[in-house]
């Protein structure tokens, strides 16, 4: 769960259904310990579906931030000798103090 208010990933969610579009029913199997757990969560996150929905979304906006921070290495790794290049060269121009 991000930091910061208890619950205010529910707060997208809630934004995310009303722009989102129309609700569609569907079945999932899960294990028993999983719905335990989530059951055990405070009333805050409401039910199971909105509580699965928000988890859902939270780990595809993670998979999407990794997604973007591999494609960014990969360009910092094609990139590094010459900007190792460029940094070298800047030391150079420094003075001993």
């Amino acid at each position: 769960m991000p930091a910061g208010r208890p619950g205010a990933w529910l707060d997208k969610l809630a934004k995310v259904e009303y722009y989102g579009g129309m609700k569609v029913k569907t079945s999932i199997t899960l294990t028993e310990d999983l719905l335990n757990a989530i059951d055990q969560l405070p009333d805050e996150y409401h039910n199971r579906s909105s509580f699965l929905e928000a988890a859902a979304w939270a780990f595809i906006s993670q998979l999407r931030r990794d997604e973007q921070a591999t494609r960014d290495i990969e360009i910092i790794n094609r990139c590094a000798d010459r900007l190792n290049a460029e940094v070298m060269d800047a030391l150079a121009y420094q003075v001993s103090v």
